[in-house]
């Protein structure tokens, strides 16, 4: 066993989409899988209590825009077995999940590619005072061609293009969150008649090549102004981005050699961006089956995969590498190819570093449960082992856990697995105070910090904010 003095405190998030199935398509079937009820709230006001009682750090809602027709140049794969569609906003999930925790974040999904700055920023302020300062953003660009017709375009902007269209967004919205209201604009006085002084409101002026802004931001400072910031982008490009803007970063990966050296690149590129590596949270993409015994959790990983929808599989991962997996035989290596969807997708399965050669056959049951490996199966001594071992060996700060059967895989891991980890000494017993951030950084830091590319938006001294 790892000796628990040398791992760091893990970090934990659960992963879910507002949909049915999410990254185990086809255990929707399942008898005990709930996740057909996700258009109710007291599906998510369950899930939210019980992450909370397990002192997961957040619940990390995914989302697209558009549908997965890429397998066969159709929908028909992703409609038939629920791969992410239906599917609804995750945003309007947040208050309800908020009103029945104190501590539990949200990091909600945006692609910045197809929504105005002006009004996006709003709905994220307006999501960060309605929970007190727990509000995170995934910071996306989108990779389904279906999403950029669904939005007017004939096709979604090149993958790179659309990172530096992202930079320009970042600067627009970080203008809005943080330059726009002085800290002490709003004094609601009733006496004077004063609800904020307008000279410490200023208006927001940004003329650039992707986006145009004259406005106030409409929304009073929030308890984190600009929120907690995330980021998925594996490629060069969207690793680049990541080590400038985010402060958690969400990887996947087949191998821990391949893994540490992500977080390698990521925290030398933040370096080189002027920041503390430390200061970005990296989480794996991880699924758990626990169970009391190891006999257990492996009779329970047997069941869940005669479930498996090979089909649905092969849908998603069509859309996610962009490459029509219809096309191959089912026992036919990957071939690389080179397109606009998510470069580290196609990297991970067909590049030059790819840990083995995968056929069609293999990735979609190595894909059917919870999106692919690492996957952990065990009681909760082995499974507490074997994260101690990949953070040791990977350098990652926590997990980004995906189910496969909801709500049980979450219960499973929050009753089984939660009280090992913390019997070890390597996580928490109880949550910090604050917002979203403080949660994760320590009491005081509410808000950025001076060095991030935020802070360039604001005025000097601790209560001015600068946006023109």
């Amino acid at each position: 066993m790892t000796n628990p003095s040398m791992t760091k405190q893990i970090r934990l998030n659960a992963f879910d989409m507002n949909c049915a199935g999410h990254l185990s398509p086809g255990l929707w079937r399942h008898p005990r899988d709930r996740s057909t009820s996700y258009k109710d709230l007291d599906y998510w006001t369950f899930l939210a209590r019980t992450l909370e009682r397990g002192r997961f750090d957040g619940l990390f809602l995914a989302d697209v825009l558009g549908v997965y027709d890429v397998f066969a140049g159709n929908p028909d794969a992703a409609i038939r077995n629920g791969a992410q569609v239906p599917l609804n906003d995750p945003l309007l999930l947040v208050p309800a999940m908020a009103a029945v925790t104190e501590h539990l974040g949200f990091g909600v999904t945006c692609t910045l590619s197809y929504e105005p700055p002006y009004t996006f920023a709003r709905r994220i302020s307006t999501l960060d005072h309605l929970t007190k300062g727990r509000i995170g953003w995934n910071i996306v660009t989108g990779y389904l061609d279906s999403a950029a017709k669904g939005l007017g375009q004939a096709r979604q902007t090149g993958h790179d293009r659309r990172y530096d269209i992202a930079e320009e967004y970042m600067a627009v919205v970080y203008k809005l969150w943080e330059g726009s209201w002085e800290d002490d604009a709003v004094v609601i006085d009733r006496e004077a008649g004063i609800f904020a002084h307008p000279d410490k409101v200023h208006r927001v002026r940004h003329e650039g090549e992707h986006y145009r802004v004259d406005a106030l931001h409409l929304s009073e400072p929030s308890p984190q102004r600009t929120p907690l910031l995330y980021q998925a982008g594996a490629s060069p490009k969207g690793r680049d981005f990541a080590a400038r803007h985010a402060e958690c970063v969400f990887i996947g990966g087949h191998s821990k050699t391949a893994m540490a050296a992500t977080v390698a690149d990521l925290r030398a590129r933040a370096a080189r961006h002027g920041r503390d590596p430390s200061e970005i949270l990296v989480f794996c993409r991880a699924t758990v089956v626990p169970g009391r015994s190891e006999a257990e959790a492996q009779a329970k990983l047997a069941e869940y995969r005669s479930y498996v929808s090979e089909e649905g599989a092969l849908a998603l991962l069509s859309g996610w590498t962009g490459i029509d997996l219809s096309r191959y035989g089912p026992d036919e290596p990957i071939r690389h190819e080179r397109n606009d969807a998510i470069h580290s997708a196609v990297e991970e399965i067909a590049g030059p570093n790819a840990v083995r050669t995968w056929t069609v056959r293999d990735l979609a049951l190595a894909t059917g449960i919870g999106g692919g490996l690492p996957l952990f199966v065990g009681d909760p001594a082995g499974i507490a082992d074997a994260f101690q071992d990949w953070i040791d060996a990977t350098d990652v700060d926590g997990f980004n856990l995906s189910y496969v059967v909801t709500p049980e895989s979450f219960v499973d891991f929050v009753d089984l697995v939660v009280p090992e980890l913390q019997r070890r000494g390597i996580y928490k017993r109880d949550y910090e105070p604050g917002t979203l951030r403080e949660k994760l950084r320590g009491p005081g830091q509410a808000r950025l910090p001076g060095h991030h590319p935020a802070a360039a938006h604001r005025r000097p001294g601790a209560t001015r904010w600068a946006a023109e």
